[in-house]
């Protein structure tokens, strides 16, 4: 009896260091991404990306079958697409969507609903066919999904708005944005928030524009 209960001791300790290094690796993730896309010059941030997506990957790779960092590495993969562009950017964007549609069979709710506003804001961006794999339907279908999973979220607030915006849809779009502007902040995520806030402010001008 002893034996065993040393035994599940030693392996629940070792679950719980598991846990904790993927969750340093996602902290690191997502500060390494706020850094590259808010702070670094715009004219280096697909440089920045590019080895960035490196790292996302090897992580990825260190920790098998984790959804969130799987996240991670497809949110970094996507906006190395947008800085990229070109036909090089629709395999990235392809690369991303391939890694949270696997994400979601491991752990659909991982980091509140994250898998849904990347997947929509992956559809309404990319072209549609015959060019790339983009779907309006579905993306407003995976970003309502998202604010049902987390409904006062800064991302699928402003992902959502955004989208409203780009289908003319300016009064909802506000809503939207300005509800995204007035999130809870999120403790350990105040650099995304910095630079989400201003992008949310700067849609608000061009969605005010039109009403």
């Amino acid at each position: 009896m002893k034996k065993a209960a040393w035994l599940l001791g030693l392996l629940l300790s070792a679950n719980v260091a598991w846990a904790d290094n993927t969750s340093a690796t996602v902290e690191k993730l997502q500060h390494e991404w706020a850094n590259a896309n808010y702070s670094v010059a715009e004219d280096k941030r697909e440089d920045a990306f590019k080895a960035l997506a490196d790292r996302a990957h090897q992580a990825t790779a260190s920790n098998p079958n984790r959804a969130e960092v799987m996240v991670w590495e497809a949110i970094i993969l996507s906006t190395y697409a947008k800085y990229k562009g070109g036909l090089g950017a629709l395999g990235l964007a392809e690369k991303s969507r391939d890694l949270l549609l696997a994400a979601e069979k491991i752990d659909p709710a991982t980091l509140n609903g994250s898998i849904y506003t990347s997947l929509g804001s992956l559809f309404y961006k990319v072209p549609g066919w015959p060019i790339g794999f983009g779907d309006k339907k579905k993306a407003r279908e995976y970003l309502e999904k998202a604010l049902k999973i987390n409904p006062d979220g800064i991302d699928p607030n402003y992902f959502y708005g955004d989208f409203l915006a780009e289908r003319s849809e300016y009064a909802k779009a506000k809503q939207y944005l300005e509800k995204a502007l007035k999130a809870p902040a999120r403790p350990g995520r105040e650099d995304a928030d910095k630079g989400r806030r201003d992008e949310i402010r700067e849609a608000l001008k061009r969605v005010e524009s039109h009403l």
